[in-house]
């Protein structure tokens, strides 16, 4: 719980061009805009640790292809720009389907002290930094909100009731960076997603101080939305 990581992961999602060649652009937006909350959060449950077997595509009804992919692939580049901006790791990775994501990492001790949900004043100059990057690119990415705490426990509680504070602490601490998020200038309907998953899914182990720092982390995914994938159909 002390402190946590801040993670995003910028998604790229688009198209399906090659295996729908008989598909009006409309209906092909229809297929895009039928991603619904649900397949959403499915979405992002595919891609909570390293994402190598996520089907991005999939969960949205398209995939990337042609001139479209080109195109949300070089936003997402500039994403991956804008986090590196704001002094965190980034790396472009790719899903099992060949489409590409950002994963930036930032500082764990850029976010939150031991058992708060208020962000630091570092962890907010970082968030605005990253966001007016990536809004000067486009402000139509659709973004979700993914908290975590490690596994250590609260005093003078039992383990399951440590699992529920963490798991409560997971979702203030989302929610907290939702809000800086939309506090810096992101349109907030743009925030499709916000979800606190407490101690599960660690990326790291937890039998080590520098495993559990690691596991501390809020993971920020970054994908394109229905009007910016039709955006670059017209281009």
């Amino acid at each position: 719980m002390k402190k946590t990581k801040f993670s995003v992961l910028a998604v790229s999602v688009a198209l399906l061009l090659s295996s729908c060649g008989g598909v009006s652009n409309t209906a092909k937006g229809g297929m895009i805009g039928g991603a619904s909350g649900g397949a959403l959060g499915a979405l992002i449950g595919q891609l909570i640790g390293n994402g190598k077997g996520a089907a991005i595509g999939a969960a949205v009804g398209a995939t990337v292809g042609g001139a479209t992919g080109v195109i949300i692939g070089h936003k997402m580049d500039k994403a991956k720009a804008a986090a590196e901006a704001a002094n965190a790791q980034a790396e472009v990775l790719t899903d099992a389907n060949g489409t590409q994501y950002v994963k930036a990492t930032f500082d764990s001790g850029l976010l939150f002290a031991t058992g708060s949900s208020t962000l630091s004043a570092e962890a907010k100059a970082s968030i605005q930094k990253f966001v007016t990057q990536l809004a000067a690119e486009d402000n139509t990415f659709n973004l979700a909100v993914c908290g975590y705490t490690d596994n250590a426990g609260w005093a003078n509680n039992t383990v399951a009731q440590s699992q529920q504070k963490n798991l409560n602490l997971s979702q203030q601490r989302a929610e907290s960076v939702k809000g800086q998020i939309t506090a810096a200038g992101y349109p907030a309907a743009r925030l499709v997603h916000v979800q606190g998953y407490g101690e599960s899914n660690p990326v790291a182990s937890n039998e080590t101080a520098a495993g559990k720092a690691q596991n501390r982390r809020v993971e920020v995914y970054i994908l394109p939305s229905k009007e910016m994938i039709a955006a670059a159909q017209q281009q």
